[in-house]
């Protein structure tokens, strides 16, 4: 048995005139958003270096000090944890 109906091919349509539209109005979007994060940024890269210089020790001396307090309090937490019972443990 043959089944004679036929169904009209519907043919999917875009609107190319509201497709560039909108592609040009995302692309313009994206584009003021990148701008607008470059501005933000180099105004906080020039607040974080006024910050800089007005600091009375220097970053690096201030990251040498808290690694140090870093390795000491990492030292005496070990220690702390090996003698937990009162039993000095020795190493092989």
């Amino acid at each position: 048995m043959k089944n004679s109906q036929t169904y009209p091919s519907a043919a999917f349509q875009v609107n190319k005139t509201s497709m560039v539209t909108g592609a040009v109005l995302f692309g313009t979007g994206g584009l003021i958003g990148l701008i607008g994060v470059l501005v933000s940024g180099t105004a906080l890269a020039a607040a974080c270096r006024q910050w800089f210089r007005e600091l009375d020790v220097p970053p690096t001396d201030v990251v040498k000090h808290k690694w140090g307090q870093t390795k000491a309090a990492s030292a005496a937490g070990a220690a702390a944890w090996q003698q937990h019972d009162g039993v000095q443990r020795t190493h092989a």
